[in-house]
């Protein structure tokens, strides 16, 4: 739907029909919480709600954006060196940093494009739309100026996904600025339907992990439409507290060049030696990355129950420890935990708002809906009503003829 919809609006806004269409997922975290940044494990999900991007060549060197979600049109000659400002501007930055990224490598991109971009990846719901629109701006870009300019055909099946994940990714933590880790734009570019992505964030090195129990289990997404305004500032801290506590083991034992380094041994010996705030960020890290491992060895057996008890865990570690939830989180989290058939809940993306990601018995679906319809306003203060998702896993960013 939303390659058509790409499609047919690029047609009507730029009379002309676009050369490529491309669309990439947003994910959804079953377990890793703030690793990937500490260089961690990680394992997300795609899930069926995409981004689409149709894009078309120019030949004067001119970049012309637009969104289906933002009125007028972005119109930069020339790729920018420094991000654009402006709410109704700065929404191009992600496509912007990312063509930067591709042009003289994987893509050509000197005589300008025309695009236009479309999807149903909710923003600001911790689903990382800025992700998929990256990626899916990445294989648009790679449709038209690169290699699969050539043989479109042959390109929907082999595309650079790695090379277009890291492009992502640096024109994120680069251009547009946020200090992120690298599991999103891998998410959206390298995962498939059926499967769960295990990622080291260090080595990069991935494991498709079946997760093939959706005929028994669905993955439901609890939008709670709420996002502080300290999220940024708060996503921010926490990286520097990480590095801080990273400099003090490196201190303490040698050899620490992240959080990935250290262990639940060298943790418990070293505890009392930091101070309380960084040793709850560090325990985080380090028992995340456990519940990482254990929840693959989990999907490998087909043990949904052991993942969804992994999955609460995480919530209240990051709750607790790392202190990225707020109570809108928590409401959703202890209404699953009141439903039958909810076997885990925990918060997915940055936190401070955002949405819940849970794992649900198919027959018990509508009535953890309900349940969040009834009993979310009760426990929190808000206006607006959370959005559900029933989502399915996808396959990652996907490149097509526009014909």
């Amino acid at each position: 739907m939303t390659t058509t919809e790409a499609r047919t609006t690029f047609s009507t806004v730029y009379d002309r029909t676009p050369a490529v269409v491309a669309s990439a997922p947003g994910r959804v975290n079953l377990v890793g919480g703030h690793t990937d940044y500490n260089e961690g494990l990680v394992l997300p999900i795609a899930v069926d709600l995409r981004i689409a991007v149709a894009a078309a060549p120019r030949e004067d060197g001119r970049f012309r954006l637009r969104s289906t979600d933002f009125a007028g049109e972005v119109v930069v000659d020339g790729l920018p060196d420094e991000p654009l400002h402006g709410e109704d501007r700065s929404w191009a930055n992600y496509s912007l940093g990312v063509l930067g990224e591709l042009d003289g490598g994987l893509a050509r991109l000197d005589g300008g494009l025309d695009l236009l971009v479309a999807g149903d990846v909710p923003r600001g719901a911790g689903l990382s739309s800025s992700a998929a629109l990256e990626v899916a701006t990445a294989a648009a870009a790679y449709g038209v100026g690169g290699e699969a300019g050539n043989d479109l055909d042959s390109a929907r099946e082999e595309l650079p996904r790695r090379e277009l994940a890291e492009a992502g990714w640096r024109a994120e933590t680069g251009f547009v600025g946020l200090d992120c880790g690298i599991m999103d734009q891998y998410a959206s570019a390298l995962c498939r339907a059926g499967e769960a992505l295990f990622l080291d964030c260090r080595s990069r090195e991935t494991e498709a992990v079946p997760f093939d129990g959706e005929s028994a289990y669905r993955v439901v997404v609890v939008d709670t439409r709420v996002e502080h305004e300290l999220a940024e500032s708060a996503y921010n801290d926490r990286v520097a507290e990480c590095r801080d506590a990273t400099e003090r083991f490196d201190r303490l034992v040698g050899g620490v060049d992240s959080l990935r380094d250290v262990d639940r041994d060298a943790f418990v010996a070293h505890a009392d030696d930091l101070p309380g705030t960084l040793r709850r960020r560090v325990r985080h890290v380090v028992t995340e990355n456990e519940r990482v491992r254990t929840s693959v060895e989990a999907l490998r057996d087909g043990d949904f129950d052991a993942v969804g008890a992994r999955m609460y865990e995480s919530h209240a570690s990051l709750r607790d420890d790392y202190e990225v939830s707020c109570r809108e989180l928590d409401a959703v989290v202890d209404i699953a935990r009141g439903t039958e058939g909810v076997v885990g809940a925990r918060m997915t993306g940055g936190g401070f708002g955002g949405s819940v990601v849970a794992l649900v018995s198919s027959h018990a679906v509508d009535d953890f809906r309900a349940r969040v319809d009834r009993g979310y306003p009760d426990r929190v203060d808000v206006d607006a009503e959370p959005r559900t998702f029933v989502c399915t896993s996808a396959d990652g960013v996907r490149l097509d003829r526009s014909a």
